[in-house]
């Protein structure tokens, strides 16, 4: 029996309550934990942000490119040729991570975001003898050794340093070229992603995916932030894996494995992605000879590394001893465990909470045709997504920022509006949480 449309939106309704009763109890829970305890390290739990409404030269543009998305979104997604609609998904959530970032300005959004005492350039300069460093880069992992490294420069494979060090070899110095590259780059994730769909699923779904890869909270997060980078080279992998295997192309499969291996070098945590290749390898049974340049492009960045004297492995062993050394080995697990979850919803939103409920209801449900298969090819995607987040939220290495740390699981998530009704009200409730985010919090790390 059909279940009536009323039922359905009534129960994407429910979902979506209780995603805010969460996001409700762990502001509320961690509020008071922070006050009392003071081990939370976190200013606005469960967020890592200050309480600071306001409003930026940003404003207008966000304001204007969410409601020309609402308006006109999900029409054009449907009625665009393909070719078209690739480069205009890029260009609009591009406009809008920039539009938001700009709500706290240049200067504070986006030039000063990477140069904090954290973050990447703030050790340019000692990776003048690339060779040398790379040998050396774990001898300054601990906290107590000798120059140890920020805490995102140890919390990283050297790759993802070593794109803002050759970014400034060529000439792109500093916290604006930066900023830009990594929104730029990042922007393209959501390409990525409907590239996926397509070959994976059907073309019809990751039309209706489209505004909400776009127009998705999470983008206050990507403007600025590497992890917004390591999104796209993530989604990127998996694109080229999807084509590689619907195709048969050899070089898709090549120039997946390279990304997969860059992948795994600028985020330990990232080796999760291997549970959404799975969701793509598994179901299509690709030909056993698209594994060998698979495997040979996969094996290509972590050989040069290895040669270059960096051990992957014994970083990642005292990356552990150095979270636990900081605040990592103060805040509750018990709190962070499920808060982490809230913290996912305001990087998806509601939207994509109610689109998870549909896409259980596909995986449960076993109808045959055209249609359910590639609903249900793209239901799994998503639920290995979901899956990767939780065994990374189970690992106890992601305790806070993971509205920032998770953006490459979280691109994966967003497909889930795919399978919602009434698009152009989820996408306002999107749009708003996003806005609401960046005019009543000031973001940063």
């Amino acid at each position: 029996m059909t279940r009536s449309p009323s039922r359905a939106l009534r129960r994407d309704l429910y979902a979506a309550g209780a995603a805010a009763l969460l996001v409700t109890a762990a502001v509320l829970v961690g509020r008071h934990i922070q006050d009392t305890r003071h081990t939370l390290f976190v200013s606005w739990p469960p967020l890592f942000a200050n309480g600071d409404p306001h409003l930026g030269p940003g404003t207008p543009a966000a304001v204007l490119v969410a409601a020309a998305t609402i308006a006109y979104g999900p029409a054009l997604a449907a009625r665009l040729p393909w070719r078209a609609l690739l480069p205009a998904a890029w260009g609009t959530a591009t406009a809008w991570i920039f539009s938001l970032a700009l709500i706290d300005g240049w200067h504070r959004g986006i030039a000063r975001r990477l140069t904090t005492r954290y973050e990447y350039l703030q050790v340019i300069d000692r990776f003048d003898d690339i060779p040398a460093t790379l040998r050396t880069f774990t001898d300054h992992i601990l906290l107590g050794s000798p120059d140890h490294w920020p805490a995102h420069i140890a919390g990283h494979p050297p790759a993802a340093t070593l794109t803002f060090v050759l970014l400034d070899r060529i000439g792109l110095r500093g916290g604006g070229w930066a900023g830009v590259w990594c929104i730029v780059v990042g922007a393209t994730a959501c390409v990525a992603v409907l590239v996926t769909i397509r070959a994976l699923a059907s073309e019809t779904l990751a039309r209706r995916a489209a505004p909400f890869l776009v127009l998705a909270p999470a983008a206050v997060w990507m403007g600025t932030s590497a992890d917004a980078y390591f999104a796209a080279v993530a989604a990127w992998a998996v694109a080229l894996l999807a084509l590689a295997v619907t195709r048969g192309s050899l070089w898709c499969a090549g120039a997946s494995g390279l990304l997969f291996g860059l992948t795994c070098y600028l985020s330990y945590g990232l080796t999760l992605v291997a549970l959404i290749a799975a969701a793509v390898l598994l179901p299509a049974r690709p030909r056993p000879a698209l594994l060998l340049p698979l495997l040979a492009g996969l094996a290509v960045v972590p050989t040069l590394f290895t040669l270059a004297g960096f051990d992957w492995w014994e970083a990642y062993r005292l990356l552990v001893t150095r979270y636990d050394q900081g605040a990592g080995g103060i805040r509750p697990y018990g709190y962070w465990v499920w808060a982490n979850l809230a913290c996912t919803v305001f990087i998806t939103g509601l939207a994509t909470v109610a689109g998870l409920r549909r896409t259980g209801a596909v995986l449960l449900v076993r109808r045959e045709g055209g249609d359910r298969s590639g609903a249900r090819r793209l239901a799994l995607l998503v639920a290995a997504a979901l899956l990767a987040l939780l065994v990374a939220d189970l690992s106890g290495m992601s305790k806070a920022e993971t509205e920032r740390i998770w953006l490459p699981f979280a691109v994966w998530l967003l497909p889930a509006g795919a399978f919602l009704t009434h698009p152009r009200a989820w996408l306002a409730a999107q749009a708003v949480l996003a806005l609401l985010l960046n005019h009543l919090l000031r973001t940063g790390w």
